[in-house]
């Protein structure tokens, strides 16, 4: 019999505006991701020294994230030198990957008690800081697609325009996101997995900074595309350009972490078994329309598990911009009630490398609320990947 990988518990810093000012921007990232690892094992009565490895996400590896921040947050942390950490990038979904590495790890029998998390601190290391002005790919990449690739706000224009999503009904979804996670903020849904961040100034960040209560799509119809230039406009003559600051995820600072163990385990630490991971899948797309991963990699997974999506209580699908999860809900015939029922990224925000397993965690509260059985969580990544998994609520 197979060795069941299952999730004991999973925690998350609030989300802060990632921009000097934000109430998370005067901490260092590896101090933002310590907290959580510090807390994930003090309420689970966890040794630490168990801990097999931790698998940290994040996106900008430069500056204050660079150098291994897994390995510099747990010492930071105060776990013992004996535990090791390495740290891994698949863009927005790298630390949906780690929790997957994780789990797979568990499967295999490689580790018995093991962390997955991530961080971005998106106001401190700015996203493509650590490209130093550097381009992504030689004349190799260059005779294949000789145009260029586009940035993901451009990617969004473009699924937009192609499937048809008019900027009303862009700004009509981001409004219910915000909508949605104010409802749940204000009802305490979070209160389980949210961790108090303490600041410089001896106070603590305790709410997500990036909802914003009373949104409405009027208003954000005022706001301006954010993503269109003159060459871009020349080059995509097509596109009307109805990506917004409002209709995409902000920027911003956040840590989470899942601590994932064998069920053999959680039974001999007396731990209760949260959910299993029951399947993963991971595929990907036209680098230009990057963000379309998430169709193959939902496909794939579903074929891999045996699960009909009908079966599925609630679906984490991450609100890079508003086209991405209509675009899913359409493909799919899906019901828009399961999707993000707590809000999405574009209020909750998407600290890239710590986005993974903050959805892993609202996802798993949920299915505990509304009594579910399975839930599904798709991420899609920078450079056209995405990744797709299942969990079960035990």
């Amino acid at each position: 019999m197979a060795t069941e990988a299952v999730i004991v518990d999973v925690v998350r810093t609030p989300s802060g505006r990632g921009k000097p000012g934000g109430e998370l921007s005067d901490l260092h990232p590896a101090d933002l991701l310590a907290g959580v690892l510090a807390e994930l094992v003090h309420r689970n009565g966890l040794d630490p020294a168990l801990v097999d490895d931790v698998i940290a996400g994040c996106v900008t590896q430069s500056g204050e994230q660079a150098g291994n921040i897994a390995r510099t947050a747990l010492l930071s942390a105060g776990f013992p030198e004996s535990v090791p950490g390495v740290t891994i990038d698949r863009q927005c979904g790298s630390s949906q990957q780690a929790a997957a590495f994780a789990a797979q790890g568990v499967i295999a029998g490689a580790y018995d008690i093991v962390i997955a998390c991530g961080v971005e601190s998106m106001s401190r290391s700015p996203m493509g800081s650590n490209l130093g002005g550097a381009s992504l790919g030689g004349e190799l990449l260059h005779a294949r697609y000789p145009e260029g690739l586009v940035n993901q706000g451009v990617s969004a224009e473009l699924i937009a325009e192609r499937w048809r999503f008019p900027r009303e009904e862009l700004d009509a979804f981001a409004a219910e996101s915000h909508r949605r996670a104010a409802e749940a903020a204000a009802s305490g849904a979070f209160d389980s997995e949210l961790v108090p961040v303490p600041t410089p100034d001896s106070g603590s960040v305790t709410a997500d900074e990036t909802i914003r209560p009373g949104t409405t799509a009027e208003k954000l119809a005022a706001l301006s595309p954010s993503f269109r230039t003159d060459r871009l406009a020349a080059r995509f003559p097509q596109l009307d350009w109805r990506i917004t600051p409002g209709n995409s995820s902000p920027l911003t600072d956040g840590a989470s972490a899942a601590l994932i163990m064998s069920a053999e385990a959680a039974a001999r630490l007396g731990l209760r078994p949260r959910a299993r991971f029951h399947s993963f899948a991971v595929a990907g797309s036209d680098p230009l329309f990057m963000l379309t991963g998430i169709l193959p990699a939902t496909r794939k997974l579903l074929d891999r598990s045996g699960v009909k999506l009908e079966d599925i209580a609630a679906y984490e699908v991450n609100e890079a911009f508003a086209p991405v999860p209509l675009l899913w809900l359409r493909e799919f015939d899906a019901d828009p009630a399961r999707m993000n029922p707590r809000g999405g990224a574009i209020a909750l925000g998407h600290a890239l490398g710590s986005s993974g397993t903050r959805l892993l965690g609202t996802l798993l509260n949920e299915l505990e609320a509304s009594g579910g059985r399975f839930g599904l969580q798709t991420m899609c990544e920078g450079g056209g990947t995405a990744n797709a998994t299942l969990i079960e609520r035990l």
